[in-house]
């Protein structure tokens, strides 16, 4: 079986997910294809990866290394897109150009400004992807999208790139950890539906022994010594909504532009004491720290110290999960991003849905949601038609509403 990564020289993430798989024993087999434009990142993970296999004795696993996309698809079952088109140069545009023009972002890489204008570089890349999966890939395969903007790749990957495409996010995950710390309980005690769009999902259940908490969240967050500093816009969307947001403080402040619209009121919606929590360019600062760090370590032999799978601790990341239940059987729930096709009602059946889906051998199965609250809805639909018209005009190459 082959698993290609596209985008493979973001090694930190591709290691991560390898050392996931690797985790499955049905994977210790398989064939791993990294694939980069960058060849001497490409060459790092595959350095770094090499280092692990030998480590933990696992002589069975082949890693293949190519620049060519084409190539790395061939014959495929699964595909992770992970890539950044542009890379840190072009994203720098996405926010810099927006805010010399009064739109402060403090990720901008999903929706407004900086996410419309990665979509338009990204989006062509998917095509070009999908292309040579239809044409040289195993029939069937997945495409597995980890890229951003989340929702307007998978959208153009499913309806015009004709591949099964399944978006794939953490923030239910994180946020999941965060609902069960305010209530003083045990992540696994919690069982969660969440419904949405990507970044912007609600916890329209939270449940524990069968009991609704969902009235219990309000008066957890305001009390808690950390996120009631950290997270004041999802705090005050959950009283005025009633809804928990699945999206960090920073990201949800730059979706809901009335948080971030008044320069001089910015501070009094977010938190300095980490990017995520608001920080204006907060995601495009911590970045370049990231690749400062990186650049560092690339020349020394940091990076190849081994994992050692048998105590490493298998991530939360959708991705190795979906793998395994469609190989081996053992069902697998989690929060899929997907075209949407009725499963939300009040939402347009052609955009991309974050829901609760279940995954065996029989493939991705995705119940029906029903209505989301008025107000979750409100703020989805003006986001969505955002996607639609970003979506249109990369793939026609035309900013006309034609």
């Amino acid at each position: 079986m082959r698993i290609t990564f596209i985008g493979a020289g973001s090694v930190e993430f591709t290691r991560k997910m390898v050392s996931d798989l690797i985790m499955v024993p049905e994977f210790q087999t398989v064939e791993f294809v990294l694939m980069d434009i960058n060849q001497r990142n490409l060459d790092l993970i595959e350095r770094v990866l090499a280092a692990d296999l030998k480590a933990n004795g696992l002589n069975n696993v082949v890693l293949t290394k190519t620049t060519n996309q084409r190539e790395a698809v061939t014959g495929a079952t699964y595909i992770f897109n992970v890539a950044r088109v542009g890379g840190l140069e072009a994203f720098e545009f996405d926010i810099e150009i927006p805010l010399k023009y009064g739109i402060d972002q403090c990720v901008g890489d999903t929706i407004c400004a900086g996410g419309i204008m990665y979509g338009q570089r990204t989006i062509p890349m998917i095509l070009a992807l999908c292309k040579d999966i239809r044409e040289v890939a195993r029939e069937n395969a997945l495409l597995l999208n980890y890229a951003n903007p989340n929702a307007m790749n998978t959208w153009a990957a499913n309806t015009y790139g004709k591949v099964q495409t399944i978006g794939l996010c953490h923030g239910v995950q994180h946020g999941h950890e965060q609902i069960a710390e305010v209530l003083g309980l045990k992540q696994e005690e919690i069982d969660i539906i969440c419904a949405g769009i990507n970044h912007q999902t609600w916890y329209i259940q939270v449940l524990h022994n069968g009991v609704d908490m969902r009235d219990k969240l309000l008066e957890g967050f305001r009390k808690h010594p950390i996120y009631s500093r950290q997270e004041k816009v999802r705090i005050d969307i959950l009283e005025r909504f009633g809804y928990y947001s699945t999206e960090s403080n920073g990201h949800l402040s730059e979706y809901l532009p009335w948080y971030r619209k008044r320069p001089d009121e910015i501070d009094n919606w977010i938190d300095y004491s980490w990017w995520i929590h608001g920080e204006t360019g907060g995601y495009l600062k911590y970045s370049r720290e990231l690749r400062e760090k990186f650049e560092k370590s690339a020349t020394t032999e940091a990076l190849l110290i081994p994992y050692e799978y048998k105590d490493h601790q298998r991530s939360s990341e959708h991705g190795s999960y979906i793998l395994e239940a469609l190989e081996t059987g053992r069902v697998y729930r989690g929060h899929f991003n997907v075209p949407n096709d009725g499963c939300i009602s009040n939402l347009p059946s052609d955009c991309i849905v974050e829901v609760p889906g279940y995954v065996d051998k029989n493939g991705i199965s995705i119940p029906k949601v029903g209505n989301l609250p008025l107000g979750c809805a409100a703020i989805c639909n003006q986001s969505i038609s955002v996607q639609r018209m970003s979506v249109e005009a990369a793939v026609h190459a035309d900013i006309r509403d034609e």
